[in-house]
C-alpha cells in the first residue's frame, strides 16, 4: 500500500488549503484514515481521522475550521484547513489503518506535505 499526498503550500493567515492522501495497492481495506502534523521543534500530532463509517475526530486546536472528509470508493481521505493560523504551519502526514485478510491491521504513512501560514 502506498499513501500519496497532495495539496501542501503556502498561505495567508486566514487563508485556506485542501489536502489530499490517496491511498494505492490491491486486496485491502481500510478502516481509519487521517492527518497528524509536525511543527518545528514539536512531536507529532494527530490533527483528525475519520473512521470507514464517516465518524471523526479533531485536535482541539482545529475544531471548527478543518473539516476531514473521504472517499471510500477512491481510498482518498482530503483535509479542508480554513481561516489557517500561523500555528499551524507544519509537516501534514497522512495515514490509513489497513487491513487484509488473515493479517493484522497495519498503520501506513503518506511523504508528509508541508504548510506554511505567515502572518
Amino acid at each position: 500500500v502506498q499513501l500519496q499526498a497532495s495539496g501542501g503550500g503556502l498561505q495567508h493567515t486566514g487563508g485556506s488549503l485542501r489536502l489530499s492522501c490517496a491511498a494505492s495497492g490491491s486486496g485491502f481495506s481500510i478502516d481509519d484514515m487521517g492527518w497528524h502534523r509536525q511543527a518545528p521543534g514539536k512531536q507529532r500530532e494527530l490533527a483528525a481521522s475519520i473512521t470507514s463509517g464517516g465518524s471523526t475526530n479533531y485536535a482541539d486546536s482545529v475544531k471548527g475550521r478543518f473539516t476531514i472528509s473521504r472517499d471510500n470508493a477512491k481510498n482518498t481521505v482530503y483535509l479542508q484547513m480554513n481561516s489557517l493560523r500561523p500555528e499551524d504551519t507544519a509537516v501534514y502526514y497522512c495515514h490509513a489503518r489497513v487491513y487484509r485478510l488473515g493479517q493484522a491491521p497495519y498503520l501506513y504513512w503518506g511523504q508528509g506535505t508541508l504548510v506554511t501560514v505567515s502572518s
